[in-house]
């Protein structure tokens, strides 16, 4: 009899633990809720903001360009590690073996062109290469400049010729700055996918542009060409077995990457659809690749010229490979870039024309045409927007009040806090969170929400994505309690 008393009373009392487990969950979510609200209330408190975003689990990061999350300073210790040097007068990158060698040769104070050590030994050119490699100082020096948006998509001309290499040390490097700062999930813009030139179809396709059934018939036989081309078939294994080296030992149990293979929208019609349809059979020949996208400034001549012809192009493949993911940067545009005309059809076209799954940007949404229509759709068919606050901010001005994210919340539009180019822009994944939070005074729920966002909206399959929600789960209980924790001392030492 006293063995069932004893035995009734530990059940009891393990049920009364897992009953106290939830409840302290919850008291601790709530603790922390109140201690966020304190610090949004009136004038933000930016610099607590600052180390509670630091702190948060961040489910992921969306949006995000490889070659643009790279800081400036890792680029330049890539100098010596290819060989190269980086010239002095025009900070543009020196591959040439002969050149190089030629001014190695020189003593020190006579070298035009210089590796990595000497860079960082001439302060002047190391300060300068900063601000043309990135948007170092842009705001704090009184020096002649380009625009902002010209200064941010001239750096990849830059460092191209580094970031073009050292892929796998570039992930290691992105993966330990994402895991410092609590970052559990990115989805990066990793590599181009291969492309072939054939003037005859750019002809045809520009004649084709307006007749839908001419251009897809077009695309139909030069893809069936395609499919039975060797060297195009080669061209794209060699490139899904780079991407496989550069990601080998990148995911562990702290962290997860995978890739998606984009398009340059400045490129010839052929160019851009056979890369197109190389990305779509990379994407279906490896699951590492989880999607497609396109990328290059979208108020180029070329980019607004074919914007609707690449979108039709999209809505072909997708219909070919329709379990193929795809995020487009759509309506990253503001009043001013492009004639007014231009700024009312871009997300409606990616949405309505190439199917996208996700909206990168959407930053012209207020001068859409269908502005209301396509709020309704995203929200209806569940399609979030990956914002990026500091990117619109430095590149189009848009920021505060000025920016649809206040449109998109008003409405239901499902979104992501994302970073675009952390390493150009140099900022991070907290720092977006913070502006976030600073600006548009969001509930603690739902900034709560928009970091499970970036798990829910990710291209991973369903088991990864409860894998990485189990994580996040214990990552905000461990989060939360801490944050009472550190009330606690706070409250002790006044």
């Amino acid at each position: 009899m006293q063995k069932i008393l004893l035995a009734a009373a530990l059940s009891l009392a393990l049920a009364a633990t897992a009953d106290a487990r939830p409840n302290a969950a919850n008291a601790n979510e709530a603790a922390t809720a109140r201690h966020y609200a304190a610090l949004i209330a009136g004038e933000p408190k930016t610099a607590e903001l600052t180390m509670f975003f630091t702190q948060m689990p961040k489910g992921g990061d969306l949006h995000h360009h490889y070659s643009g999350a790279i800081y400036a300073e890792t680029y330049v210790d890539f100098l010596d590690k290819q060989g190269y040097c980086v010239d002095k007068q025009t900070y543009k990158i020196e591959t040439k073996p002969a050149v190089v060698e030629a001014e190695r040769n020189k003593q020190p104070k006579e070298r035009n062109c210089l590796g990595s050590a000497d860079v960082y030994a001439d302060d002047f050119t190391y300060r300068e290469l900063l601000q043309r490699w990135s948007s170092k100082d842009f705001y704090n020096h009184g020096a002649l400049q380009a625009p902002p948006d010209r200064q941010f998509f001239q750096t990849f001309g830059y460092f191209g010729p580094v970031s073009n290499a050292n892929f796998h040390e570039g992930l290691v490097e992105i993966k330990e700055r994402a895991i410092r700062e609590n970052v559990g999930y990115i989805e990066t813009m990793f590599k181009m996918s291969p492309f072939v030139v054939n003037k005859e179809f750019d002809a045809q396709a520009w004649q084709n542009a307006k007749d839908d059934k001419a251009f897809e018939a077009q695309m139909r036989a030069w893809m069936a060409q395609l499919d039975g081309d060797q060297k195009f078939s080669q061209s794209i294994d060699d490139f899904v077995k780079k991407i496989d080296e550069a990601a080998a030992g990148i995911d562990d149990e702290r962290f997860t990457m995978r890739y998606q293979t984009y398009v340059l929208r400045l490129l010839n019609p052929s160019q851009v659809f056979s890369s197109m349809l190389a990305g779509f059979k990379a994407a279906r020949k490896d699951s590492k690749i989880v999607g497609v996208n396109i990328v290059g400034q979208e108020s180029q001549m070329v980019s607004m010229r074919d914007y609707t012809l690449h979108m039709k192009m999209f809505r072909f493949l997708k219909s070919v490979y329709p379990d193929v993911k795809v995020a487009l940067h759509a309506g990253e545009l503001a009043l001013g870039d492009v004639p007014p005309e231009d700024l009312q059809y871009h997300i409606d076209e990616a949405l309505n024309l190439a199917g996208a799954d996700r909206i990168g940007h959407g930053i012209d949404l207020a001068h859409e045409t269908n502005a209301a229509a396509i709020m309704q759709r995203m929200r209806d068919k569940d399609i979030p927007v990956e914002i990026n606050l500091t990117s619109n901010g430095f590149i189009n001005g848009v920021k505060g009040e000025n920016h649809p994210v206040t449109l998109y919340r008003k409405y239901g539009v499902p979104y992501v806090i994302s970073t675009d180019d952390a390493g150009v822009t140099r900022h991070n994944l907290a720092n977006e969170y913070v502006l976030f939070a600073s600006r548009y005074k969001p509930s603690y729920a739902e900034v709560k929400k928009a970091s499970y966002n970036s798990i829910r909206y990710s291209f991973l399959p369903a088991a990864d994505k409860s894998r990485l929600t189990r994580q996040l789960d214990e990552r905000f209980a461990r989060f939360e309690a801490g944050v009472v924790a550190l009330d606690r001392k706070a409250r002790a030492a006044k």
